[in-house]
């Protein structure tokens, strides 16, 4: 299946029969609400499930709603992140919103916390030990911060000693830094792992 463009609005082709909608403009109206009904990011296979469509034609969909919102400039985005889906507003109003809430002053991260994402973001799957080692003072206090903030969270263990937990980042991480995946991130030079090269995310 493939998608046809349009200076209007951009819509899958060749609709399959579903038991819940009869046409492309309703099926996308659907996911659509869906998706601002369920708020925080949600399984694709639950939208699946809701919509009663094939996971293929659900790709579609989500693709042709995320071009249209573009194409027309609109407020919103398709986000994904790990088989997850999620409805978040576009980068470029975060400016508007954040004025219209006062979030400016009151969300900023200090700038230990800062520090201690951008280790994590950039060496995940990564411990609290490492995260130590290379600030170079305790982080458990951060690390508590970050995971209250919904920006980073336990991702595993870590198969050494003790087994300590290993940190990642999270799909709001993505969301509040206007990134669709890890790929996004800007080169970071000159922060590396002790003992080992300077890895990637990703890699």
């Amino acid at each position: 299946m493939s998608l046809e463009k349009s200076s209007k609005k951009t819509t899958p082709s060749q609709a399959p029969e579903t038991k819940l909608t009869g046409n492309i403009n309703q099926q996308i109206a659907a996911l659509e609400a869906l998706l601002f009904v369920a708020g925080d990011a949600v399984n694709v296979a639950d939208l699946g499930k809701a919509l009663e469509i094939e996971p293929g034609w659900l790709e579609e969909l989500l693709n042709a709603l995320n071009t249209d919102y573009e194409a027309q400039e609109r407020g919103l985005r398709v986000y994904r992140h790990n088989g997850q889906v999620q409805l978040v507003t576009a980068p470029q109003v975060a400016p508007y919103i954040e004025r219209f809430l006062g979030l400016q002053a009151a969300n900023k991260l200090s700038a230990a916390a800062l520090e201690t994402l951008i280790i994590i973001a950039y060496r995940q799957p990564v411990t609290r030990a490492v995260v130590e080692t290379v600030r170079g003072v305790d982080s458990s206090g951060v690390i508590n911060t970050l995971q209250a903030r919904g920006l980073i969270e336990e991702v595993g263990r870590a198969e050494t000693v003790g087994h300590p937990v290993l940190f990642g980042t999270t799909f709001e991480f993505l969301h509040q830094f206007g990134l669709s995946s890890l790929k996004d991130l800007p080169p970071m030079e000159g922060l590396s792992l002790p003992g080992g090269p300077e890895k990637k995310p990703g890699s």
